[in-house]
This record gives C-alpha cells, sequence and structure tokens, in this order.
C-alpha cells in the first residue's frame, strides 16, 4: 500500500467511525450513566467483534480480488455508492436522540452488550467487505495490507469512541441542540461524499 492510499484512507475511514451510529450512542450513554472509563472497557466488546468481521473479509475477499476485474470495480461502485448513501442520509438528518439513563451495569455486561450490537451491525458488515478493498493494491501482500487497514481503522474506532464517550460526559446537552446536530452530521457528510468520489476515480493499481 503507497502512502497516498493511506492518506486517502485515513479521513475517510475516521468519518465512518465518527459517523452517528447505534454503537457509537451506545458508548455516549455508557459513558454518561457509568463514567467514562467503562465506557472504554465495554468497547473492547466492539473492537473484538470488528476484529472478527476484519479477519473474514480478509480472507474471504482476497482470492477474489486477485481473480477478477468485474468483481473488483463491482465491489468498488456499491461501496462508493455506500458512502454516497451515508453522506445523503447524514444531510437529510438533524439531531441526534440520547438515550436515557439505565440502572447500574457491570463492565462484563457492557462489554457484552457491545459486543452483541456490533456482531449485528450490517452497516459494519458493509464496511469491512466493501470499503477496505478500495484501498487494497492487489499488486501487493493482500493479507498484509488487510492488517495494516484493519489495525488503522480499529486504531481511528478507538478514537471515535473516546470523543463520544468524553460528549457522553461533559457535552450532554450538545446533540439536543438541533443547529449543532446538523452542521457535524453535514461535516460527515462532505467527507464522505468526497471519499466516495475518490473512490470511484482510484483504479487496482492506485
Amino acid at each position: 500500500m503507497d502512502l497516498l492510499s493511506l492518506l486517502l484512507f485515513v479521513p475517510a475511514c475516521f468519518a465512518l467511525n465518527m459517523t452517528p451510529g447505534p454503537n457509537n450512542l451506545l458508548a455516549m450513554n455508557n459513558a454518561r450513566c457509568y463514567g467514562f472509563l467503562s465506557a472504554m472497557l465495554a468497547s473492547v466488546g466492539r473492537l473484538v467483534a470488528f476484529s472478527v468481521m476484519i479477519a473474514l473479509a480478509a480472507s474471504g475477499l482476497a482470492v477474489i480480488l486477485y481473480a477478477s476485474e468485474t468483481v473488483f470495480f463491482a465491489i468498488k461502485v456499491f461501496g462508493a455508492l455506500y458512502l454516497f448513501w451515508i453522506a445523503f442520509q447524514l444531510w437529510r438528518s438533524t439531531a441526534l436522540p440520547i438515550l436515557e439513563g439505565k440502572p447500574q451495569k457491570s463492565v462484563r455486561a457492557l462489554l457484552q452488550q457491545e459486543f452483541a450490537l456490533a456482531a449485528g451491525n450490517p452497516k459494519a458488515i458493509l464496511i469491512f467487505t466493501a470499503f477496505l478493498p478500495q484501498f487494497v493494491d492487489v499488486a501487493g501482500s493482500v493479507n498484509h495490507q488487510f492488517f495494516v487497514l484493519g489495525a488503522t481503522f480499529l486504531a481511528l474506532e478507538f478514537l471515535a469512541i473516546a470523543v463520544y464517550a468524553l460528549f457522553g460526559l461533559y457535552l450532554r446537552h450538545w446533540f439536543s441542540n438541533p443547529k449543532m446536530a446538523t452542521w457535524f452530521n453535514r461535516g460527515c457528510a462532505t467527507v464522505l461524499s468526497i471519499s466516495g468520489g475518490n473512490l470511484l476515480l482510484m483504479d487496482r493499481q492506485s
């Protein structure tokens, strides 16, 4: 993988990591209800689920990427369209709901909840099967590149979790302001739209 591909990957990936979704809202609510440390420990469940998905995607897509130009093109188009769809949904959205408080839970229970939610998240499955392969250069080692991309994704995911957990602690009423929520969503939508356009312009060797 060349440096340019990685530089394109990081902002697009972080925009996906920061997209308001069920896991991020859960992390924010866990921090609000149980504290920052509990929320971060619980997030290990999400990272484990995502690690398994990345490993499965890498092992299953490596052969396809090497063997079929048509399949690679289809995956690239699908990935770009998926980014555009997320951007469209974000642009149209205005405010994010904050979950109500819950009774005290153990860290283990919170971790299991994060794992279950991540494992059943269809958006995550699509990201690992349609987004990550866009940045793989089939002229190099596909498995090694998947490892680098996967590790980068998980690191950025952990950072996004920390950001949402901090929102839950210190910016509890931030998302209740429709104007602020709209600007946040549209900023993510803009980055995702640009990233989708870049993916459509990339070829297998870029």
